[in-house]
């Protein structure tokens, strides 16, 4: 098994003084301490096909877990070892990195293989493993989302030869059913994203299996708080559907009437997740949580604002956001506010509804990510008072490149969990 170390010294002269990596008989070291570079040392190590590596020497925890970012591939099974720590930190490495390793996999899976039903299931299973006894749940399905009131998510569905599903999960470790929910999660679960009749192109929707990143990224943040004993009640709420085309699809210019009286007219159906997200809200409201975060591979107009390398946070509650933003700093992961204001809902206007769900032009036109949060916040109780909005630029990586390796990055899961878990 292939050793490797941290060096606080440069790379002997025949590496290079400036290497990031080097080799000798005792394995290969590292020669930044950064994150970030050893996280890029792990990646190039990889790519030189190691599969089996022990982390040798005095390594911080967040170190070894940049290193495992790095180390994991898109298919097959690598051995990591951990280096010397306490049996509790190592156990903290290992609970991570499995929930990680199961949002990876449930993103990269084949859309054919993971469906609305078969995404919803997955989540029920995973987090049931981990809390016995501790988690219920109810499922909503095709036409029964209709008759519940569940416009958007069975509107973005109906064409599916899978029906939509609306996951509601329940982890309470109280077991009493009157204990107030300290938070809701509100994933979107597209398990492939055509972009029904505003169809995509190839290139654009090779990748689409990935459209569930936020409901799977939801699911394992849960899950990875519950391995690190969360004690609050915390409702799961994935919206999961195939948007896709036939005689039933949803049509453009079709007006979508939402229980809270809010009227949308469909402009562009590519602009499905914040249909699906829009019921996931209300839903939410209903739970009477005081925290509620919505996260969804949304936009490409954040994409191209943080270039994949951060996730997108948007807020109307800038105490809420800067909250958060904290959790993320402690936990190294990459997060940036993007602007969202109460007048942004006035920025997918419509001529028959209350809104549109986007704008009539490429992209939804200019600040694309802010409108659609602006349409969220419609659907946000309270104002947007202890509401989040992330849309998850850095959730996947099509092709790999010097940090990650190509498919879904887990990127938030553990922010997402040591938010879960405050007071």
């Amino acid at each position: 098994m292939m050793q490797v170390y941290l060096s606080p010294q440069l790379a002997s002269p025949e590496w290079g003084e400036t290497a990031l990596l080097s080799h000798d008989l005792a394995g290969w070291q590292i020669h930044q301490a950064e994150l970030t570079a050893i996280q890029q040392a792990a990646r190039r190590l990889a790519n030189m096909g190691l599969r089996e590596i022990q982390l040798a020497g005095h390594w911080e925890l967040s170190q070894q877990w940049a290193f495992a970012q790095g180390f994991m591939p898109s298919r097959g099974e690598v051995t990591l070892r951990w280096a010397d720590a306490p049996d509790a930190s190592l156990q903290m490495l290992e609970q991570r990195l499995y929930c990680a390793n199961w949002v990876r996999r449930l993103t990269n899976s084949s859309p054919e293989v993971l469906g609305p039903l078969e995404l919803a299931l997955e989540a029920v299973s995973f987090l049931s493993e981990l809390a016995p006894g501790a988690i219920s749940h109810r499922l909503l399905k095709g036409d029964g989302l209709l008759e519940a009131g569940w416009v958007g998510l069975h509107a973005v569905g109906r064409a599916g030869a899978r029906e939509p599903v609306m996951l509601e999960l329940d982890f309470n470790p109280t077991h009493d059913r009157l204990t107030p929910v300290s938070a809701c999660l509100v994933g979107k679960g597209i398990t492939f994203d055509s972009g029904g009749y505003s169809l995509k192109s190839s290139e654009g929707m090779v990748t689409m299996k990935s459209d569930m990143g936020g409901a799977a990224l939801l699911a394992g943040a849960l899950g990875y708080a519950i391995t690190q004993g969360l004690s609050q009640r915390v409702k799961l709420i994935l919206c999961c559907a195939e948007n896709l085309i036939n005689e039933k699809a949803c049509k453009l210019g079709e007006i979508l009437h939402y229980r809270n009286g809010i009227s949308v007219e469909i402009v562009n159906t590519d602009a499905e997740g914040r249909l699906v997200l829009a019921d996931g809200l209300l839903a939410a409201a209903e739970t009477g949580a005081a925290r509620i975060l919505d996260a969804a591979t949304l936009t490409g107009a954040a994409y191209m604002a943080l270039v994949g390398h951060y996730q997108a946070i948007f807020a109307l509650d800038t105490t809420a956001q800067q909250h958060f933003l904290q959790h993320a700093e402690r936990c190294h992961e990459s997060f940036w506010p993007l602007p969202l204001a109460r007048w942004h809902r006035q920025q997918c206007p419509s001529h028959y509804a209350d809104t549109a769900n986007s704008r009539p032009v490429k992209g939804g036109g200019p600040g694309g990510a802010s409108n659609a949060a602006g349409f969220l916040s419609r659907f946000a109780p309270n104002d947007g008072a202890g509401w989040l909005h992330l849309d998850l630029a850095a959730a996947f990586c099509d092709n790999g490149n010097h940090l990650w390796a190509p498919g879904a990055t887990a990127v938030g899961l553990t922010t997402l969990a040591s938010w879960l878990m405050q007071p």
